[in-house]
């Protein structure tokens, strides 16, 4: 796992944070110091991950330690994440065909035209320009919006749903229990609204979907609603604002072939998904129904895993250390940043896409971007379970 404290001053940047070297399933401790058990290798994570006998619903059992001392978004019962078995796949058919990737290939032109008109407007803008205001979080709000049928009065508190909806513990419970609420009242009308007049959109069609289905609770709906809503723009965004400090800061290099070939772009995307997180934590946390052997370990029933998918990431028995770093190299293995099995990442093709977009078209049409100021004196936003810069000023 990481060793860096995300509550120190200068945070290290997300693509130079340390990892321990994956091994054996071993004893490890929850962030509230609760006992689990950490599973860093390729395959051991992937067995985790993938295996219905790890669950995350008993996560949330009545007698179950609590795994953040706040309220959050991540941590509600009702959370399709948080199902199991046909409580979890009745939810995630109301979403099977939204995000495959013959929906995304049809959406590529107008995520381009988003692409282009923001990049129109940052060529007007006096230099230095701050890319995350202009570029890094209006793209993937606009992305979303869309999809969703949400208009643009709703994204300035979009922002501030996210902030409290992954929030890392440092916020106020009952602030962040006040604004759950505010949001999750914006989820039910938005799918009442749908239910009366019907569009083209996602959430129009998630109501189709749900009726069809039957027996899919409302507090789940409105819990999907809203995670759609935060998780379908803060993930895209922090990942470009990473992807940009790394790519200007310290791979200046890779900035002409990014511009001059999109299919290089895409594989390039793909590495930094692989190897730059979201945030300083990345166990993504388990229930072990019963015993089961991981790995030559047996981990006992009723225990927490910590899958964690930055270590398996770099396991060096699947990804070679000599092409890790080769950012233009196509992966051996498929990359665990969006997890795999059943919770396997709805929004995987969603977000490649637009960070493939997005880098490209940005390197083309600036082939001279460069940072303003020096890495080290990036301002960082915190008080999330992500991470990226809060500002990011650059020049061409």
């Amino acid at each position: 796992m990481t060793t860096i404290d995300p509550t120190q001053p200068d945070p290290e940047p997300m693509h130079r944070l340390f990892f321990e070297e994956s091994g054996q399933p071993r004893p490890a401790e929850l962030p509230g110091g609760g006992p689990a058990w950490l599973v860093s290798r390729y395959d051991d994570v992937r067995q985790v991950l993938s295996d219905p006998r790890f669950g995350r619903a008993q996560l949330y059992a009545p007698d179950a330690p609590a795994l953040s001392g706040v309220p959050d978004l991540v941590n509600d019962p009702d959370l399709m994440f948080n199902q199991d078995g046909p409580d979890h796949l009745r939810l995630r058919r109301t979403l099977r065909r939204a995000f495959t990737p013959r929906a995304v290939a049809r959406w590529r032109p107008w995520i381009a035209a988003i692409v282009d008109e923001l990049l129109d407007r940052l060529e007007t803008r006096q230099q230095p320009v701050d890319v995350v205001a202009e570029f890094t979080l209006p793209l993937p709000v606009a992305v979303i919006s869309r999809l969703m049928g949400i208009n643009g009065s709703a994204w300035d508190r979009m922002r501030h749903w996210s902030e409290h909806a992954f929030s890392d513990g440092t916020h106020e419970g009952e602030q962040v229990a006040s604004v759950l609420k505010e949001f999750g009242a914006f989820g039910a009308d938005l799918l009442t609204e749908r239910r009366r007049t019907p569009g083209e959109d996602l959430i129009s069609s998630l109501v189709a979907a749900a009726d069809e289905e039957g027996g899919v609770p409302e507090a789940q709906l409105v819990s999907l609603v809203c995670g759609l809503v935060v998780g379908g723009h803060d993930s895209t965004m922090t990942m470009l604002g990473n992807a940009l400090l790394y790519l200007l800061g310290e791979r200046r290099d890779t900035w002409p072939r990014l511009g001059a070939d999109e299919e290089a772009a895409g594989r390039l995307v793909d590495r930094l998904i692989h190897l730059v997180p979201l945030g300083d934590d990345r166990g993504s946390t388990r229930h072990a129904a019963e015993d089961v052997e991981i790995g030559g370990v047996t981990i006992p029933a009723g225990a927490i895993v910590l899958a964690d998918c930055g270590m398996a990431n770099r396991d060096p028995e699947v990804f070679p250390p000599a092409t890790l770093h080769d950012l233009f190299a196509p992966l051996e293995a498929p990359t665990l940043s969006f997890g795999a099995g059943p919770h396997y990442c709805l929004g995987a093709w969603l977000a490649r896409a637009e960070l493939q977009l997005a880098l490209h078209r940005l390197a083309a049409r600036f082939p001279d971007l460069r940072l303003a100021a020096p890495m080290d004196t990036v301002a960082w936003r915190t008080g999330t379970t992500s991470r990226s810069p809060r500002r990011l000023g650059v020049r061409w």
